[in-house]
C-alpha cells in the first residue's frame, strides 16, 4: 500500500479546524500531519513536518493565509508545498490572490466533505482543483493586472504546437476538448501539457493560465 497523503490543517477557528481534521483522518488514504491556527505557524510546521498538502484558511491572525501561501508555494520557494485554500469568503479577489500566491486550489468551507477530500487528493496529485472554465474566467478578469508591459511570444521556450496547446489551456479547454480541437489523442495532449509545465517551471494548469495571460498569449 502507498503511504497516506499527509495534510496540515490551518484554521484559526478551533471548531472548524477540528472538524476538518476529523474528516481527513477518517480516510484510509489521508493523514493529519498537524494542526495550527495562524499562517506563521503553518509556515513553520510545514518546514518541519513536510506535509503533502496544506489546507489553509484565508483570514487568520499573525499571518494571513494568502501571505502564508506565498511563503509556502510562491515564486522562488525552493521546496514548494501544495496548498488548498478553504475559506468562508466567496470573493473573486481572494481566489485570485490565493492562486497568484501559489495555491493549487480553492474551496469554500460550506462545500460537502466529499468535495474537500476530492480537493485534497486532486491537489496532492499535482493537479489544479479549479474547473478550467472557472480558472479562465477568473484569471481573464484580472488579465490587465498580471500582464507585463513588454514580452514577446517568440521569447517563450515552447514549440509552436506547445504554444498552441498553452493558449487552449488558457482559453479554458479541458484535455479532451484540446484533443478534439487539434485532432490528436488525449494521451498526446497530456504529454504536451506535461512538457509545457516542465519547460516553464510551472506546477499545474492554474499557473499555466496565469503564465499565458502574463505573457500576452491570450486576450
Amino acid at each position: 500500500m502507498s503511504a497516506p497523503i499527509r495534510v496540515l490543517v490551518c484554521d484559526d477557528q478551533v471548531l472548524i479546524r477540528t472538524g476538518l481534521a476529523t474528516i481527513i483522518d477518517a480516510q484510509p488514504d489521508l493523514e493529519v500531519a498537524g494542526e495550527c491556527g495562524d499562517g506563521r505557524t503553518a509556515v513553520e510546521l510545514s518546514g518541519r513536518l513536510r506535509p503533502d498538502v496544506v489546507v489553509m484558511d484565508v483570514r487568520m491572525p499573525v499571518l494571513d493565509g494568502i501571505e502564508a501561501t506565498r511563503l509556502l508555494a510562491g515564486v522562488g520557494v525552493e521546496h514548494p508545498v501544495k496548498v488548498l485554500v478553504v475559506t468562508t469568503f466567496n470573493l473573486d479577489e481572494y481566489v485570485y490572490e490565493a492562486l497568484r500566491a501559489g495555491a493549487s486550489g480553492f474551496l469554500l468551507k460550506d462545500a460537502p466533505p466529499d468535495r474537500l477530500l476530492h480537493g485534497i487528493r486532486t491537489v496532492a496529485m499535482g493537479a489544479a482543483l479549479l474547473d478550467p472554465e472557472v480558472t479562465r474566467r477568473l484569471v481573464g478578469r484580472y488579465a490587465a493586472r498580471i500582464r507585463p508591459a513588454a514580452g514577446r511570444a517568440e521569447d517563450i521556450p515552447l514549440t509552436p504546437r506547445e504554444l498552441e496547446v498553452l493558449r487552449l489551456i488558457a482559453d479554458g479547454l479541458s484535455n479532451s476538448e484540446i484533443a478534439a480541437a487539434l485532432v490528436i489523442s488525449h494521451e498526446t495532449v497530456k504529454t504536451f501539457v506535461s512538457r509545457i509545465l516542465t519547460k516553464l517551471g510551472l506546477r499545474d494548469r492554474v499557473q499555466a493560465v496565469v503564465y499565458a495571460y502574463r505573457h500576452g498569449l491570450v486576450t
